[in-house]
């Protein structure tokens, strides 16, 4: 069976820095026409990042719209278009923690929330992870690093202390590697 929904018409409701929000008119594979907001984003990255001590590198940060402050994996948007989602990563690394990694590889890419939102996210896991950042955060971004080893992630995720999608992915990874 076909799904696919071709886009009829459009507007756009909203345009900001990075995302954009339209209202579009759509024909249903049924033949019926229907209604679809989309939010468009440019795409993120994200960074499993391993210390030699066996030690995973999150951040805690307060989320406005869950009005709470989460653990998550270091992420962030594309900055500029066409950006490479492996230095994206290595980037978001270094901004938002004090560690660098010599390199990262690809593990995933999935959609954040594909019922209404076109943001792909691209989860890498880091190489050669170590002290030495001199990046700083964005200036409307405050972090706090925090280092779990596996048992403290699974008591973390026992205690569900962790509710960000990305993170849970990566860390589940981490916890079923070896």
């Amino acid at each position: 069976m076909d799904l696919r929904e071709v886009k009829l018409g459009g507007e756009t409701i909203y345009e900001g820095g990075f995302v954009s929000i339209s209202r579009d008119k759509v024909r249903l594979p049924n033949g019926n026409e229907g209604q679809r907001i989309v939010i468009r984003h440019p795409g993120a990255a994200c960074v499993l990042a391993v210390t030699d001590e066996e030690k995973v590198v999150l951040v805690r940060q307060w989320r406005y719209a869950a009005n709470q402050a989460t653990l998550e994996l270091p992420a962030g948007k594309l900055d500029v278009a066409g950006e490479d989602m492996a230095a994206c990563a290595l980037r978001e690394l270094a901004e938002e923690t004090p560690y660098v990694a010599d390199s990262v590889r690809l593990l995933y890419s999935f959609y954040t929330a594909v019922g209404f939102c076109n943001e792909k996210m691209y989860l890498f896991e880091a190489e050669g992870v170590r002290l030495g950042s001199t990046l700083a955060n964005d200036e409307d971004e405050i972090t706090e690093t925090v280092l779990m080893s596996k048992e403290e992630v699974r008591q973390a995720l026992a205690n569900d202390e962790i509710k960000d999608g990305k993170t849970l992915i990566g860390l589940q990874y981490w916890l079923m590697k070896d």
